[in-house]
Parts: structure tokens; sequence; C-alpha cells
């Protein structure tokens, strides 16, 4: 596999059916309102057709590193309330698919997605960086996971007053919140350098 390659396989555990699973991440247009950490925007380019099939999109999407993806997907296979598959293109190429299965009152999400990174800044540090791109995605996933969960409980509430105790989905990393941790990470390295190196020195001057 090229550096620039990625291979994701999420699994979700919802309660709920497949078909309310099914109704809210097969409607791209609201991915910003329920999913605000990841989906910045969306844009309709082309109208679903029977089944769902060829609805394209355009999206701006990050996850918590500081950069954004610019891409489009179109719908290419339907299968509802079962799941869909995906086509991407732009910052990366690549297919996904979505699978759900119900088990009781729950449903077993799987998300297959494979790409390729096209973006510039990704495809030349992805050699060096491919680790933390990797994180990027599951941080991603893990986010989607809690806001379809809170969405789920939205549509279900009974009333106005049930649905405002629900708490909001989680919102985007601000780049001020990464150079917190980065900064953190920095300042505990630096630590840990220190501790060694007076280690070091304590061993040396025993001898």
């Amino acid at each position: 596999m090229s550096n620039t390659d990625y291979t994701f396989l999420s699994h979700w555990r919802i309660e709920g059916t497949c078909g309310e699973v099914a109704d809210v991440l097969g409607d791209p247009l609201q991915l910003p309102r329920w999913w605000p950490s990841v989906y910045l925007d969306v844009r309709e380019i082309a109208p679903p057709g029977a089944g769902g099939l060829g609805r394209r999109v355009a999206l701006l999407t990050k996850g918590w590193l500081p950069y954004t993806i610019t891409w489009e997907f179109e719908v290419v296979a339907s299968d509802y309330p079962n799941g869909f598959t995906i086509v991407a293109s732009g910052d990366f190429d690549g297919r996904g698919v979505w699978t759900f299965v119900q088990d009781g009152p729950f449903v077993d999400v799987t998300y297959d997605w494979r790409l390729r990174v096209q973006k510039p800044l990704l495809k030349h540090l992805s050699f060096l960086l491919k680790p933390l791109f990797e994180a990027n995605h599951r941080w991603a996933m893990t986010q989607g996971e809690r806001s379809l969960f809170l969405e789920l409980l939205r549509r279900r509430a009974a009333s106005d007053a049930a649905r405002s105790r629900i708490p909001p989905p989680p919102g985007p990393v601000t780049y001020a919140g990464v150079a917190i941790v980065v900064g953190g990470v920095a300042i505990g390295a630096g630590l840990a350098y220190l501790l060694v190196r007076a280690r070091r020195r304590g061993r040396k001057t025993e001898n």
C-alpha cells in the first residue's frame, strides 16, 4: 500500500432501527447541523434520482488537525435501509460503503472507507505523518457516533421541552485548542528530556 493510500473500517453500535440510521446518514445536506465537528459545509451539486442514486454534493470537512478538506461525493449504490455507497473525489479520491445491520434494539453500523490522498499538504507529508492523519480520521468518526446518538434522541423527543434537554453535538476543534494540545505535548516532551539528562548526570557523578 502506498503512503498516500488509506483504509479505514469503522464500527458504531447505535440504539434504533436501520431506517432511522439510514434516514440521518442518507441526508448529506443535514450533516453540518448534527455532525458539526467534522462537516463545516455541504452543498448539493446534483439532486438524487430513483432510490437516491446519482446525488452529488460538495463538502468542506475537518478533524482535530488544523487543515480542511474540500471534496465531492456521489451516491453510486443504495440498498435502503441497509446502507449505501459513495464515490469521492477532490482532495482525496476514494470509495465509502455504509452498512446497517439490525441486532435487536441496536443497529450495527459499519463504514468501509478506502481512499487515496490528493491534497498536496497531506500527499507530501503522508510518508512522515500517516499515523497522525489516521488518528485524525478515527477522532472524526468517534465524534460522528456520538453526534448520531444525540440526533436520534432529538428526533424521538416528544416535545420541544424534551428536545431542549438533549445536549448539542460536539463542535469543531478550534486551532487555538489544537495549539494548546500541541503546546502541552511539547512541554511534556521537554520536561521528559530534562529529566533524562538529569538522571544521566547523576549517574556520571556517582561513577
